[in-house]
């Protein structure tokens, strides 16, 4: 087993299309080009559906069971810009509410 491949591939039942998602989102450092371009050349959607579909799969119950540490390390980051969101928003109505 490689050092990219989850520990065990219990694919339970998964779709292939978020089998791929999971895949690729542990993997696509190692496509050459911007992300965006990776997406579009292996998905065939937008960078904005491609993360719509990338936030439904990790709330999946068997996508942790597929990839524990990726869906945990993507709930985090996305858990992150949302906080980072609404401080920024926040701070923005604070400001405005002052002037």
């Amino acid at each position: 087993m490689s050092e990219t491949e989850p520990a065990s591939h219990p694919k339970m039942g998964l779709p292939k299309r978020t089998i791929q998602i999971l895949d690729f989102e542990r993997e696509w450092t190692r496509h050459v080009g911007a992300k965006e371009e990776a997406i579009s050349s292996q998905f065939q959607v937008s960078s904005a559906r491609y993360y719509q579909m990338l936030n439904a799969v990790i709330d999946a119950p068997d996508a942790v069971t597929y990839d524990p540490m990726l869906v945990s390390r993507l709930r985090r980051n996305r858990d992150n810009r949302t906080r980072n969101r609404t401080v920024r928003t926040t701070d923005n109505h604070n400001e405005e509410l002052t002037d």
